[in-house]
């Protein structure tokens, strides 16, 4: 099964990223997942169900850690991967 992660991390700063959104960007970009793209108001990413399941661990106990108030996230079955007709998990 294939998943696709999205993810915020809050307090927002407009004139620099702050040190929590900056950590769980590096916890995506280096899980060697699939079509990450990092922007100033959210995250994706995708790849297999076990590697996107770990790393959602990884993003929430990192950004907390580094100060983040409230992360939103959401985990969707990516339709048609493995034969799974979709939804959200």
């Amino acid at each position: 099964m294939r998943l696709r992660l999205e993810f915020t991390t809050e307090p927002f700063d407009l004139d620099e990223a702050p040190a929590h959104a900056v950590v769980g960007r590096e916890v995506v970009t280096g899980a060697e997942l699939d079509a990450v793209d990092v922007g100033p108001f959210g995250n994706t990413a995708e790849g297999d169900a076990d590697r996107v399941l770990d790393v959602v661990a990884a993003l929430l106990r990192e950004s907390l850690a580094a100060g983040a108030t409230r992360i939103s996230v959401q985990v969707n079955v990516i339709a048609g991967a493995d034969g799974v007709a979709g939804g959200t998990a």
